[in-house]
């Protein structure tokens, strides 16, 4: 068994990123070599100098939904957030809720829109697995579009306590965003650009699209003693037959798999269970741990994780955990950006 201890480590505080770069190309990549054990500096931007031609780069292709609710109970006036996981086929919503005091069935909740005015009302009817609650709205109009006219970009609450800027509803989104449901964004994603796509593409690195929604399973902290303890939750995901033959045609002409953003990886190696990358459409609660072997990701981009999260256990199990710590402590130094709005890493 792995204590979890193994993945603490300090950060100062102002290296938590509150804000993106003007480019988000722009950000700072520390390339981590695990054949040599060596670390280089470089930026985003320079991955066509980087990744080789046939390399394959898989991006997580799922929209962030302005998931992020503000409310208050009807009953006592008493503040109230919320973020929506998704909605049933009977129009139920399930919902992560926080508030002062203790929630029960039948509790109301009055919803503030964008422009500060009550909207809809939320009637909380059975409490769930994991503290997510279920509750009837009182519109029936499709939730996507409800959550459009109240919903806020749902930011972790180390970027500004989550309370977004206007400019978070672009900048939080990655620029190949297509299929709505993520309620966290693929923060590895973020760096990419129009023309650094295009760039790469030029070089010979093949964009290869996936699609796996960012639930509360990525981001819910292990609470456990040991690392083996946690239990993921379930998120849904696809890799299409397209897909599988783009990369499996990289991989023959001498190419990597680089999958970009922990998500990615998850999913791959969700599709290649079998021990070969094949088509996949569902849940999967996979959880990269010590013991995981690697069967379809040669390279991963991503940002710097949070201490004791699974995206951490997932990463060290990918590098090597003694090389991804000694990268974290360089960064550190460095005064590398940190989390999701921060700069990132390239293992390869």
């Amino acid at each position: 068994m792995t204590d979890l201890s193994d993945y603490d480590y300090h950060l100062p505080p102002e290296l938590i990123a509150q804000h993106p770069l003007p480019k988000r190309s722009d950000a700072r990549l520390l390339v981590v070599d695990r054949a040599a054990g060596t670390f280089q500096h470089r930026h985003v931007r320079d991955l066509p100098e980087i990744l080789k031609r046939h390399d394959a780069l898989v991006l997580n292709t799922s929209k962030v939904i302005p998931a992020r609710l503000v409310g208050r109970r009807s009953q006592t006036g008493g503040r109230w957030e919320g973020l929506f996981l998704g909605a049933d086929p009977d129009g139920a919503w399930r919902l992560l809720c926080r508030c002062r005091g203790k929630l029960a069935t039948g509790d109301e909740v009055t919803i503030i829109d964008n422009r500060g005015y009550d909207d809809l009302t939320l009637l909380l009817v059975r409490p769930g697995e994991a503290d997510v609650w279920r509750a009837v709205p009182s519109v029936s109009e499709d939730a996507l579009a409800t959550l459009e006219r109240v919903g806020r970009v749902p930011l972790p609450h180390y970027i500004r306590r989550g309370e977004m800027e206007d400019a978070d509803r672009e900048r939080y989104q990655t620029v190949f965003a297509k299929v709505a449901g993520s309620v966290a964004a693929p923060t590895a994603g973020l760096h990419f650009t129009g023309p650094l796509l295009e760039r790469l593409n030029r070089e010979g690195v093949v964009p290869v699209g996936v699609t796996l929604h960012v639930g509360i399973g990525t981001f819910r902290p292990i609470q456990t003693r040991t690392v083996e303890e946690h239990h993921m939750l379930p998120e849904w995901g696809e890799i299409t037959a397209a897909a599988v033959e783009t990369l499996e045609q990289c991989r023959a002409a001498g190419g990597r798999i680089v999958a970009v953003g922990t998500t990615c990886v998850r999913l791959l190696e969700s599709a290649a269970a079998s021990g070969r990358l094949q088509p996949f459409s569902g849940e999967t609660e996979l959880y990269i741990r010590p013991g995981h072997v690697f069967r379809a990701v040669d390279a991963l981009l991503t940002n710097f994780h949070l201490p004791r999260s699974t995206l951490l256990v997932l990463v060290c199990q990918f590098g090597g955990h003694d090389l991804v710590r000694e990268a974290y402590d360089l960064a550190i130094r460095e005064r590398y950006r940190f989390y999701s709005y921060g700069d990132a890493m390239l293992i390869v």
